[in-house]
């Protein structure tokens, strides 16, 4: 299967395009690969090609998601990119207005159901080492007491008496260059080439119904902010047999009050006292399993990091963990006994070196310049 073509490059504009530049290049392109005018074997191909792009690109949020991550899809436990493509000929309509000219087929077929988003809070535990959640979704099902016929039990759906069950109404349109046939959708039946007597008294003939539904969900370890996953056919119901959308949920992760997360390495700042870092100390420090004692090596100085390796959040599409990275911080004592200044002060008298101003720096600059950032 060849590899899909650039969006951008299928509608011939720069990636800065304006959303006003994109439809221009959308009209010029779709009225010239329109099957009912242009003579190309590759015409509807093209056309249909055309206005997948434009319904990516037209969409900022669509737009913004395919910036991205390009037809690989938003990251979120390997699922594809599904933006749920519309029938072309709709947007074609959309945009230039039904009965523009060309046959413009309503096309009775199958419709695939419309794609549900559902927001998941997530603590940082939660999100780190995964769990399982059950979420609450209302959506369009089929009305199970027509079947999604729309008709009342005991009765059927006739055929549309306007287009004699086509689903279209043809109309001719002269001009002086010449004459053109149109093709819409039936006003009386809507497409369906069918109406209904008798509704059912279930859906009123709409032929689905609201309904919430509890789903699983399994959270898998180290998903992270923003991530989604798609949960294949808990969309919104098909219309005309076809296929029910996805449902995507969008992880929103809480941060943790203790530990900063940087992709799969989870960073801790520690705090020690003067003689510890001057002579070094067996310490505690928090991981994400609890406490773990850690040696602190004689010298240490503050803005020194150690690090804990396998002690971070697991890789979430491969075997593993990230570190775990300690920020060591001295903390300078700020009351003093008159022994302990006693102390200091022999201290200070025996050791030697000027004093050095060094620039304070915050957590966030440390962890900067340990990342190269």
């Amino acid at each position: 299967m060849a590899a899909k073509r650039d969006y951008y490059e299928v509608l011939g504009v720069s990636r800065s395009a304006t959303p006003e530049e994109i439809k221009k290049a959308y009209r010029r392109l779709a009225r010239q690969y329109h099957p009912d005018v242009s003579d190309a074997p590759d015409a509807e191909a093209r056309f249909k090609e055309i206005n997948e792009a434009y319904q990516v690109l037209s969409d900022p949020e669509k737009r913004a998601t395919y910036d991205r991550f390009g037809h690989a899809g938003p990251g979120g436990v390997g699922f594809g990119f599904d933006f749920g493509f519309r029938d072309p000929f709709e947007i074609f309509e959309e945009v230039f207005g039904r009965g523009f000219g060309f046959r413009t087929s309503t096309r009775r077929g199958p419709r695939r159901g419309a794609d549900l988003r559902y927001d998941l809070h997530l603590t940082f535990e939660e999100a780190v080492f995964g769990c399982e959640k059950e979420i609450e979704v209302t959506r369009y099902e089929v009305c199970p007491e027509c079947h999604g016929s729309g008709a009342e039990p005991g009765t059927s759906p006739v055929r549309c008496s306007e287009c004699n069950g086509t689903g279209q109404v043809r109309r001719v349109q002269r001009s002086i260059l010449g004459s053109f046939v149109s093709v819409t959708t039936c006003p009386v039946c809507q497409g369906t080439g069918e109406t209904i007597p008798i509704p059912c008294s279930r859906c009123g003939g709409e032929k689905r119904i609201y309904v919430t539904r509890h789903l699983s969900v399994t959270i898998p370890p180290g998903v992270d902010h923003g991530t989604q996953i798609r949960l294949a056919g808990e969309g919104e119901m098909g219309e005309r047999g076809g296929p029910p959308g996805n449902l995507y949920v969008v992880l929103d992760v809480e941060p943790h009050p203790i530990f900063q997360r940087r992709d799969d390495d989870i960073l801790v700042e520690l705090q020690i006292n003067v003689a510890q870092a001057a002579l070094g100390a067996e310490v505690s420090v928090p991981t994400l399993e609890g406490e773990e004692r850690i040696s602190i090596p004689p010298g240490t100085q503050s803005g020194t990091v150690l690090r804990l390796r396998n002690k971070g959040v697991p890789h979430l599409r491969r075997n593993g963990r990230g570190d775990e990275l300690v920020l060591v911080r001295v903390a300078v004592p700020t009351r003093l006994t008159r022994e302990q200044k006693r102390l200091f002060q022999e201290l200070g008298e025996t050791l030697e070196g000027e004093s050095i101003l060094q620039e304070k720096r915050s957590f966030v600059d440390e962890v900067r310049e340990l990342f190269g950032l």
